[in-house]
């Protein structure tokens, strides 16, 4: 995997290409001082407004940080969230032009290991402080700023990046009706389930039709028009048998292979097995895999990004014996000083 392939998967780069064939979006450049902000190591404290500002709210003086208060038994310290007034406006213009939900990404990843920790559990955001919250809690953000080039064989000197955020129009997505296809050499050779860790039962009766419908978007709209012969793309198949486009992900182990492995993918050892007896398998007919059984079922693979739930149930309240619990061991402490 080469850098320059890592660059052409960038969204902003294939975007105006496809934009007919995908989700409709827009893309922010990203200010340094914001970037800087999603690096902070330090305490989050998310800035934004849990309201939309409105117009009449642009130019008032009465704008004020939202302050957190933590106190000990001697001093009180004040965090304040730092404010980005004309992005943030630049932002909800933005959501709002996309109907007022957007599912936020930057230039190639978006913050699916951080969905737990939204009030809804939902990727969706109606506000900047929506989307830093998730920015902020997500490594696979952090890696888009600190290792895009992570696994790439090239030893060029690392090409300067302009940062963007990308707001996608929010769409009620059905994770059984996702697919991450493989392409080397401008050939699809590979199909998988995206949501392998779910058997869904229609997947498993449809395959051999989700896979010809696959395989003629490719061939119409996606082949020969990538500015790479190998990469790795992700579509949807909706209610009525379309195909949408979703995104774009270099062809190497930095993308998820998810039934497949790389060795498979890189070599094209074992795909030819995955054709059932009765198929006329072409010559470019792709290998497809789905979750076959609810026994090969596994766990969502961003379980591993969470909080321990006792740590949840503390912080939400939900466990009201656990907090009693907490509070008491917290008393016994200061008594024992």
């Amino acid at each position: 995997m080469k850098k320059e392939q890592v660059l052409h998967c960038q969204f902003s780069a294939w975007y105006p290409r496809f934009r007919a064939l995908t989700i409709r979006s827009a893309i922010l450049p990203l200010p340094q001082n914001v970037k800087d902000y999603l690096l902070d190591d330090g305490t989050l404290v998310v800035s934004g407004r849990d309201d939309p500002p409105t117009c009449s709210q642009e130019d008032s003086d009465d704008d004020q940080a939202e302050e957190i208060q933590w106190s000990d038994d001697e001093n009180t310290t004040t965090l304040t969230a730092p404010e980005f007034p004309e992005f943030a406006l630049k932002v909800q213009e933005a959501i709002a032009s996309l109907g007022g939900s957007i599912f936020p990404k930057l230039n190639w990843s978006a913050p699916r290991d951080a969905y737990w920790i939204a009030m809804n559990s939902s990727l969706k955001c109606k506000t900047l402080s929506d989307i830093f919250l998730l920015f902020k809690s997500s490594d696979f953000i952090t890696r888009d700023f600190t290792q895009p080039f992570i696994h790439c064989t090239d030893d060029t000197p690392d090409p300067c990046l302009e940062y963007e955020l990308v707001l996608r129009k929010w769409c009620e997505l059905i994770p059984g009706a996702e697919f991450r296809c493989f392409v080397k050499e401008n050939k699809l050779i590979g199909i998988s389930q995206r949501d392998y860790t779910q058997y869904y039962e229609h997947i498993s009766k449809q395959n051999e039709e989700i896979c010809r419908c696959i395989q003629e978007f490719f061939k119409k709209h996606i082949q020969y028009k990538f500015l790479d012969e190998d990469f790795v793309f992700d579509v949807y198949r909706d209610s009525m048998s379309k195909v949408w486009l979703i995104d774009f992900n270099p062809f190497g182990e930095v993308t998820d292979s998810l039934l497949f492995t790389w060795e498979e993918l890189t070599s094209g050892k074992n795909l030819k097995g995955d054709h059932s007896e009765g198929e006329a398998v072409e010559q470019d007919y792709p290998a497809f895999r789905c979750t076959n059984s609810k026994v090969t079922v596994q766990p969502s693979p961003y379980l591993s990004y969470r909080l321990p739930k006792d740590f949840v149930d503390l912080s939400t309240g939900e466990d009201v014996h656990k907090l009693v619990d907490f509070l008491k061991l917290k008393r016994n402490q200061q008594d024992d000083d």
